[in-house]
């Protein structure tokens, strides 16, 4: 199965990027894992917070093939403990899920078309958190999630 985290705009924090390049190289061993940025919009500045979602929203929904399953990285979506999502990341490689994309929106989250595309609102914390720090938060439990799934000594409980 691949996994595509699909992210708006780059990382500007130094410490954040440096972060997420540890958790990227681990997951190499681990499963396919892709990162798909998605460029700032042009001008967003001049644009009102719906019109920017649209603007990103249109050009996640580019970057996502038709057969892929959608979970949005959400405030407002289920929460897993670090072994539930493990669960979830071996129940999907198991019913031959093709592929899995992960999404972390913009500032202002997502429109309502990538809301209806969506197959899961994930949520990592009840905490509200940049939208650059959820990128590392995740890669960090996408690699805990395939280490506990190997029985590595990386998890604690």
């Amino acid at each position: 199965m691949k996994i595509k985290l699909i992210v708006v705009g780059k990382t500007k924090s130094k410490f954040l990027v440096e972060g997420e390049k540890v958790y990227s190289e681990r997951l190499k061993h681990y499963c396919k894992f892709t990162e798909f940025i998605i460029s700032d919009v042009k001008n967003s500045g001049k644009l009102s917070a719906l019109e920017l979602k649209n603007k990103e929203g249109e050009s996640i929904l580019s970057a996502i093939d038709n057969s892929a399953e959608v979970v949005l990285l959400d405030e407002n979506g289920s929460s897993f403990s670090s072994f539930e999502f493990s669960d979830f990341i071996n129940k999907k490689t198991l019913s031959s899920t093709k592929e899995l994309v992960f999404i972390v929106g913009g500032a202002f989250g997502f429109s309502d078309q990538v809301y209806k595309r969506s197959n899961l609102k994930l949520s990592l914390s009840k905490m509200t958190f940049s939208h650059q720090m959820i990128r590392l938060f995740f890669k960090e439990q996408l690699y805990r999630s395939h280490t506990i799934l190997k029985g590595e000594k990386y998890h604690h409980e």
